[in-house]
């Protein structure tokens, strides 16, 4: 039995608030936000196949390509992140999939399951990304090398 979440969700986030932070700036490489967060660029290409195709981020190639936000940092939550890049987060099967168990109907105990659920997506949808950059903007942070798009 697994506990809290993958690194998928949790890498997918910091991919995320790199993005975040180069909003205004052009696309980022990746290999650029692998070596500012200490994530494989190799591992970090897996997570950007769903963010992708998920409408989270866009990519363009060239001298000037790279990737970015395909949405303003307001616009995007954490649960729009983990949702994608780990699916189901529910503490028990059973409250977003009743038919696995026999008993979800009479279970007595389901009801803390799903109110658990709820408030940890609430949680979620309630923290952008444009939350979690603030405390780094107008500081002295290091951030990745941005590119300017010129079309």
């Amino acid at each position: 039995m697994r506990y809290g979440l993958s690194t998928y969700p949790r890498y997918g986030t910091r991919f995320m608030v790199e993005l975040a932070l180069n909003y205004h700036k052009g696309t980022v490489f990746l290999k650029d936000i692998a070596k500012s967060e200490e994530i494989s660029e190799k591992y970090l290409s897996h997570l950007v196949i769903p963010l992708k195709a998920s409408g989270l981020i866009s990519s363009s190639r060239g001298a000037h390509g790279g990737y970015r936000l395909a949405k303003p940092p307001n616009l995007i939550t954490i649960k729009d992140i983990v949702q994608v890049l780990e699916g189901n987060i529910s503490p028990v099967e059973c409250v977003k999939n009743p038919s696995v168990c026999n008993r979800a109907k009479d279970c007595k105990t389901r009801k803390i399951w799903k109110t658990l659920d709820d408030k940890i997506l609430t949680a979620l949808s309630s923290i952008t990304l444009k939350d979690l950059i603030k405390p780094h903007n107008g500081k002295n942070r290091q951030t990745v090398n941005a590119r300017k798009n010129f079309k």
